[in-house]
């Protein structure tokens, strides 16, 4: 049976990712009741910032293969459904929009060492690096813990009560957006400096 959250929950759990690279994984999965999957498949030619929709049809999964994670990279959805397209809220789209800019500057900080293989990609870390399902599966529990919330699974953050708490309270969030860190150029250095070995 699924556990979920409440309004106030909800908004609580916004709060506390604020910042952090389970943000946008919580407010796809929360807002538009995407699958792990899809959110970290999310590329930036779903989201339209002229027509102001954002389309789920790409995703990313990891298997064991010989003792080893692989990433699938797959351009088809669970379901036939699945495949849909959504409106760009304006919350989500100011945030995305300040999200983009600083990958473009996180490109520029880190030069040669900026990895290119995802950039087509939204969910990446300061180095260009794709987050990885296991990251987000491992990462949720222990950021609810840390912040004395109550345990729920990522998924449940599908559930339609949720989603609907989410629009209701959308309003609320118009300033949750992308803010300027006074560290974010000092920290995007420093993992550069770590990915060039020192």
């Amino acid at each position: 049976m699924a556990n979920f959250y409440d309004a106030d929950e909800v908004n609580r759990l916004f709060e506390i990712s604020k910042g952090t690279k389970l943000e946008i994984p919580i407010l796809f999965g929360a807002f538009y009741g995407m699958r792990r999957s899809e959110t970290l498949g999310m590329k930036w030619d779903a989201i339209d910032f002229d027509q102001n929709t954002i389309t789920i049809r790409h995703t990313v999964t990891s298997c064991d293969l010989d003792g080893k994670r692989v990433l699938v990279a797959s351009d088809t959805t669970k379901t036939k459904s699945s495949m849909r397209t959504l409106p760009l809220v304006p919350f989500m789209r100011e945030k995305l929009l300040a999200l983009k800019e600083e990958q473009q500057e996180n490109r520029r900080l880190c030069g040669r060492s900026y990895i290119k293989e995802y950039l087509e990609y939204v969910r990446v870390n300061e180095i260009g690096d794709l987050i990885k399902p296991h990251y987000v599966t491992e990462s949720f529990p222990k950021l609810l813990k840390a912040k004395g919330m109550r345990q729920i699974r990522y998924h449940d953050l599908r559930h339609p009560y949720v989603k609907h708490t989410t629009k209701i309270f959308s309003l609320r969030l118009m300033d949750f957006q992308a803010q300027a860190y006074p560290d974010a150029r000092r920290k995007t250095r420093g993992a550069c400096q770590l990915h060039r070995g020192g």
